[in-house]
């Protein structure tokens, strides 16, 4: 049977469940175990997709096309296992679920309420992926913070699968905070306390608290938190702060959490965690042979979330190389003709990031044209390949009023427009081209040496293409199209012959950059910055 963890958060957000999650996940999964890991997120949005990257960081895609939060990311890059729509339950997805079954006259004229209709689809959602032969344990993450109003349903339907699945099949880990006050010169355990004692009021004892701390807990500590919690010493697990994301299963391996959890669960350790490789990508990213500074254009660059992925994926590159990557975040408003070399001067490498609308795209295209005519390295990602094929129109194909039909609906060249079937589209939530799609590699062009295959799969997540209208008109100037989606003959890749390292994807690759597999794109990218760093360096 297949077993259930829950992890709850108190006292405050962003303590890292998603990082606690996956990094038990990586322990059970290393010890021979299949797990996966899913988030219940307390929103009423039916996915981020039409989020604000302000508001939620970045919009996180999966094989299958779901627009998902970001902690999906981190389940990938820590496991190596695609995730997929099943991962990512919100509360917009549950009542919109409810409300169509209540349509259909399927709960025959009841009364529909919060107790037991949502709770029932809540704990159906739950077991979902546990219901097949595919996973061994199967660990949600509830988002929020237990008290929350929009938290409850799910706190109540945790409290309702406990008793239906049983005692040793199930478990709760409570993530919460050990605050130090410099003014004492002590730890304070009273707001665990507290956080312990609300979830407790809504019928659920924790059978394993996680305590982020600045500071190490001491064995008092951990007794006078055990005793008060009503939970075993042994399962008060310290997560002190860590310098990267990647010590934490190393820290958790080391507070044993993985045999806390078998031992409640009564499942065998197995075999001990096999972790060579991560303690290797770690010797790696921690003892750098050599630094580069590579400049994230964007305009959501004020909020690090925005581009979570892309800054993993950089770390993953870096530790590929023996590099360690400094990323320099540049908003793309403040670009300028006149201040673009001093912007972007030091840098070893520009790429220019995704995003949506006309705010900052002038920068954009005046940072890419910088970087074509100064042969730094360049790597564009979705709307960057989108400014890329607008600069070298405007700059090298003489069209001066080139734009893409985003920007300018009556641009006289539209060298990036909508596809026919978008053209009718008017709901938001969904419509674009999302998901994995097949890519046909040009041999003898630099994305083919990348990627050393012919045909490759990525994720999308837009509207608009490259025109095709004008592609030959682009290949006989320089800029070949060097990967072309073979069902559709959309432009997937572009890519400049006589430049030392030119190359733009209509796709996402930093959502495939695993620990375990960096995504070829980034490792190259960093490898020509690094390059350029010691060529500049000789002069």
């Amino acid at each position: 049977m297949t077993k259930y963890i829950f992890v709850t958060g108190g006292v405050t957000s962003s303590l890292g469940k998603g990082i606690i999650s996956a990094s038990l996940a990586k322990l059970l999964q290393a010890r021979g175990y299949r797990v996966t890991i899913q988030k219940f997120d307390p929103y009423i949005n039916i996915d981020p997709g039409t989020l604000n990257p302000y508001e939620h960081g970045e919009c996180y895609v999966t094989e299958d096309g779901a627009e998902t939060d970001l902690d999906l990311g981190h389940y990938e890059r820590f496991l190596n296992v695609p995730t997929s729509q099943a991962n990512n339950i919100t509360t917009g997805r549950i009542y919109q679920n409810v409300i169509n079954k209540e349509r259909e006259g399927a709960y025959l004229g009841k009364t529909v309420q919060v107790v037991p209709h949502i709770t029932d689809e809540i704990k159906r959602n739950m077991v979902l992926l546990g219901q097949g032969e595919d996973f061994d344990i199967v660990i949600t993450e509830l988002g929020g913070t237990v008290g929350d109003i929009e938290s409850l349903p799910f706190i109540e339907a945790v409290r309702q699968l406990r008793w239906e699945l049983g005692s040793s099949n199930s478990l709760v880990i409570h993530l919460t905070l050990v605050p130090f006050l410099a003014a004492a010169g002590e730890l304070k355990t009273k707001p665990t306390q507290h956080s312990v004692k609300m979830l407790l009021e809504y019928g659920i004892q924790p059978d394993i608290l996680v305590c982020r701390t600045e500071h190490q807990l001491s064995a008092d500590i951990r007794r006078k938190v055990a005793l008060f919690c009503n939970v075993n010493i042994n399962a008060v697990i310290e997560s002190i702060d860590a310098s990267t994301i990647y010590d934490v299963p190393l820290m958790m391996l080391k507070e044993q959490l993985d045999k806390t959890v078998l031992s409640k669960l009564k499942l065998p350790l197995k075999s001990d965690p096999n972790l060579d490789n991560w303690k290797n990508f770690l010797g790696r990213l921690k003892n750098p042979t050599s630094e580069i500074k590579i400049g994230l254009v964007g305009k959501y660059v004020e909020l690090p979330d925005a581009y979570k992925s892309i800054t993993e994926a950089f770390i993953h590159a870096g530790a590929s190389n023996e590099c360690k990557v400094k990323v320099v975040s540049i908003h793309s408003e403040s670009i300028t003709a006149e201040n673009v070399a001093e912007r972007l001067g030091g840098l070893n490498g520009v790429l220019v990031a995704p995003g949506f609308g006309s705010r900052g795209i002038e920068g954009k295209i005046i940072a890419i044209q910088h970087v074509r005519e100064n042969n730094i390295p360049f790597f564009g990602i979705c709307l960057g390949m989108q400014c890329a094929v607008v600069e070298f129109a405007r700059n090298v194909l003489g069209l001066k009023d080139a734009n893409s039909s985003e920007m300018d609906e009556n641009t006289p060249d539209p060298v990036i427009s909508m596809m026919e079937e978008q053209k009718k589209i008017k709901n938001k939530g969904g419509t674009m081209r999302l998901g994995s799609y097949i890519c046909d590699l040009k041999k003898g062009t630099k994305a083919y040496h990348i990627y050393g295959k012919s045909q490759i799969t990525e994720r999308h997540r837009h509207r608009y293409e490259f025109n095709n209208e004008y592609l030959k008109q682009f290949e006989e100037a320089g800029m070949i199209a060097s990967g072309i989606n073979p069902d559709n003959g959309l432009v997937e890749i572009v890519e400049l012959k006589s430049h030392p390292f030119f190359v733009a994807g209509q796709f996402h690759p930093e959502l495939k950059s695993t620990v375990a597999n960096p995504h070829p794109l980034f490792v190259n990218f960093v490898a020509a910055s690094l390059a350029h760093s010691r060529k500049n360096s000789k002069k």
